[in-house]
């Protein structure tokens, strides 16, 4: 079964920077399209930056110039580097495979991202 475990958040002042990793275990590694995703007190859950295979990347307007997302190893797929964090960045974070756009496997717990003003 394959799991999902987040990590890298925190409590961080406006314009600080995190880097959040997404490890995965119980799948052979393959290049495949990943990406993270927040939910936001009171919010729904939404696509923040994805990587496709090719290594294309889409982000949400909101963090475009701020959030680079990356590809890392066999067992950390995907990382997010956040960058001049707002306190509107504050969300739990959740990483997941794509397949046709939508997530693939059962989430992880997820790790909080606190931003302080």
């Amino acid at each position: 079964q394959v799991q999902l475990v987040e990590s890298g958040g925190g409590l961080v002042q406006a314009g600080g920077s995190l880097r959040l990793s997404c490890g995965v275990s119980g799948v052979t590694f393959r290049i495949e399209t990943w990406a993270w995703f927040r939910q936001g007190p009171g919010k729904q859950r939404e696509l923040v930056a994805s990587i496709s295979r090719g290594g294309d990347t889409n982000y949400t307007d909101s963090v475009k110039g701020r959030f680079t997302i990356s590809r890392d190893s066999a067992k950390n797929p995907v990382v997010l580097q956040m960058n001049s964090l707002k306190p509107e960045d504050t969300a739990v974070y959740y990483c997941n495979r794509l397949i046709g756009g939508v997530p693939r496997y059962t989430w992880g717990q997820g790790t909080q991202v606190t931003v302080s003003s």
